[in-house]
């Protein structure tokens, strides 16, 4: 870990967690339901399930097998129930092939080491495990982030931590071991009258700003500012759009037993055959 980039902050992003806890969020509402969706489709049953963060609290949408044990992961003491583990996601203290399926949802875009995380989860898996996960993506909260921008002036600070997109996170799990790996994005559109409103929602989330290092304070001067900003860019109705990009995720722990790719050329019939052409083959 000395030699891993540290780009957020451990304490602050627990202390903006224990915020979160006992919240009601609607981003990480929308997320499990969708994962509860995608776990629907998977024909086989899991017994040992490890739950990452707060999506443990929405574990009710997860389509879970009653029988199931679930091991939960907190990432802070004030979300942690009795029973839970305090760790990081790139800090888990769990045994080689401890779970046959891990969730988590709505914290990965923050985590220090992601490629290090990824490849935690796959190593405490067990063959054929399944990781399913949920992140927040490139492209999130573009409309706040402009206007903040815009209402720092000369004085610009991060507010909000930058993501990675689809493309980058699918790679991730592919260069973590994971076989079959899945990353595919939804974009979700909201719609604020007040961003202040937003910002609040962002708060009972847990996603605030966890980056190290020094944080701007915009003030009374500053917030009126982003209210110009964004009275400025909402619609005939009052209300502005903005947008979560959601990347899910999902990966197979290698196993001798999973189906494996046809090797290329290895075809004993032609595509024309096969659809009734006969003569010349496809090229």
């Amino acid at each position: 870990m000395a030699d891993v980039p540290q780009p957020f902050d451990r304490a602050r992003r627990r202390a903006l967690r224990a915020r979160s806890a006992g919240q009601d969020s609607f981003f990480l509402r929308w997320m499990a339901e969708d994962l509860g969706d995608r776990l629907s489709a998977v024909s086989r049953g899991f017994t040992d399930i490890l739950l990452i963060g707060p999506v443990a609290r929405y574990r009710a949408l997860l389509s879970l097998a009653a029988e199931a044990t679930i091991t939960v992961a907190a990432l802070s003491e004030r979300e942690a129930e009795p029973g839970d583990i305090l760790c990081e996601e790139d800090r888990l203290p769990f045994e080689p092939g401890s779970f046959d399926l891990i969730i988590s949802a709505g914290t990965l875009d923050s985590v220090n080491d992601l490629p290090g995380a990824f490849i935690q989860f796959r190593r405490i898996l067990r063959p054929d495990g399944l990781f399913l996960g949920s992140m927040f993506g490139a492209g999130s909260l573009s409309l706040l982030k402009r206007c903040m921008i815009a209402a720092d002036g000369a004085r610009t600070g991060a507010h909000i931590h930058p993501q990675i997109d689809v493309r980058s996170a699918g790679d991730l799990l592919a260069r973590a071991g994971f076989t079959m790996p899945v990353a595919d994005g939804d974009r979700l559109t909201l719609r604020y009258a007040d961003p202040m409103r937003l910002v609040q929602d962002i708060r009972e989330a847990g996603i605030g700003n966890a980056l190290s290092g020094p944080r701007t304070v915009p003030g009374k001067a500053g917030i009126a500012r982003l209210l110009d900003y964004w009275n400025a860019a909402c619609e005939p109705d009052g209300k502005a759009s903005e947008q979560l990009d959601i990347i899910a995720l999902s990966g197979w722990a290698p196993s001798p037993d999973q189906a494996k790719p046809a090797r290329r050329g290895s075809a004993t019939v032609s595509l024309a055959d096969a659809l009734g052409g006969g003569g010349k083959k496809a090229e």
